[in-house]
């Protein structure tokens, strides 16, 4: 607990620790910190409440390394499954946990925190087994049958009759398949009818608002300008790095790919402005590493901010990215625009295709010549 008062005392600005501890939640967390009654641990803080003054000190705490790191999204992940298994009836949740623990939860265990974010697996993670569980309440419910009873029509019926999440239920039916559970069903995959795009003249007009409007603070601009000029997803915005920028007399460059990717100006001005004025660093956290730090110490801003913030702006988010990147794969090869934004070569090739490039004779070139 003491090292606790050392790091609030230590806060670059007091009064928004001060401003923070005037809570009565957080008076009432901290002084069951203090007397012992909620261990100082992660288990500690999981059963003591939820709420973001838990989370804001638990960051505190793992910030200093006085709670080891844990990840952050894999651990929520962990308590929602729990609970949601917890609600179920046995006949649902014995498939549902094989399917969560053996598929999702080995998945997600395996990828390197330090690589990618977790939330966006999390998500989606969290989506098919919420289907899946209302799928198969409604099989219970409507025909008594189970997973492991299921019948094409049963599938087939639900699909028809429901909107596009329903389709979420195909990664299941994969498990149940290759886990002999019921071998005889399966799910397309769902075609979308419509690709959101914008034109490049409205790309234009909002890559010139970032740059010269006031419309926006500079963290959200300069996020907003990385979508629409480079084709970032939103997710990968708000977990770049400051290390990623690399700023020398022969011009700026951001680490997004394979290869370090130039940035023209003026975006190179406004980005540089946005690292030397990054919000968020005067509280208890001290430092960050973090291109668009959160206020909550040692974690970068959710990406739902960001998102937030853009879509209040009137940016059509799928629609700016999908033109940004149609465009730049008709400027330069699809493999270069990969390699450079940390795409992959097939998603790249399917932008050129989508919006009828000029690049289909590179493919051509490129493809392995049969041997006579």
């Amino acid at each position: 607990m003491s090292r606790l008062v050392d790091v609030l005392s230590a806060a670059r600005r007091p009064e928004s620790i001060r401003t923070w501890m005037r809570s009565a939640k957080v008076q009432a967390l901290l002084t069951d910190v203090a007397s012992g009654a909620v261990p100082l641990s992660h288990d500690g803080l999981d059963a003591y409440a939820s709420g973001t003054h838990v989370e804001h000190l638990r960051a505190l705490l793992e910030h200093h390394q006085i709670l080891p790191a844990r990840e952050h999204f894999l651990a929520l992940f962990e308590q929602w499954l729990e609970r949601k298994l917890a609600s179920l009836r046995r006949e649902i949740a014995q498939p549902v946990e094989q399917f969560a623990r053996w598929h999702h939860l080995h998945r997600i265990r395996a990828i390197d925190p330090g690589d990618r974010t977790l939330r966006g697996p999390v998500h989606h993670a969290k989506q098919e087994i919420t289907e899946t569980i209302k799928f198969l309440t409604w099989l219970d419910v409507m025909h008594g049958r189970t997973a492991a009873t299921c019948l094409q029509s049963d599938v087939d019926a639900y699909l028809h009759g429901g909107p596009t999440t329903r389709y979420f239920i195909r990664t299941f039916f994969v498990f149940a398949n290759a886990r002999r559970i019921n071998p005889a069903v399966t799910v397309p995959h769902r075609m979308a009818r419509s690709r959101p795009s914008m034109t490049q003249d409205q790309r234009m007009a909002w890559i010139r608002e970032l740059l010269t409007g006031e419309s926006e603070s500079l963290p959200f601009r300069t996020a907003g300008m990385l979508l629409l000029l480079l084709a970032q997803p939103l997710v990968k915005i708000s977990a770049l790095r400051v290390d990623a920028v690399h700023d020398s007399p022969g011009g700026m460059s951001l680490a997004l790919g394979k290869h370090p990717t130039p940035l023209p100006e003026p975006f190179a001005a406004l980005l540089r402005a946005h690292v030397h004025a990054r919000p968020n660093l005067n509280t208890a956290s001290h430092a960050s590493d973090w291109l668009f730090p959160s206020p909550r110490a040692g974690r970068h801003l959710h990406p739902n901010t960001v998102m937030d913030r853009l879509r209040r702006l009137g940016v059509e988010l799928r629609g700016a990215r999908n033109r940004a990147l149609d465009d730049l794969v008709n400027e330069i090869p699809p493999p270069v625009v990969a390699d450079a934004l940390g795409y992959s070569h097939a998603t790249a090739f399917s932008h050129q295709q989508a919006d009828a490039g000029n690049w289909a004779r590179y493919v051509a070139a490129h493809r392995p010549q049969p041997h006579s």
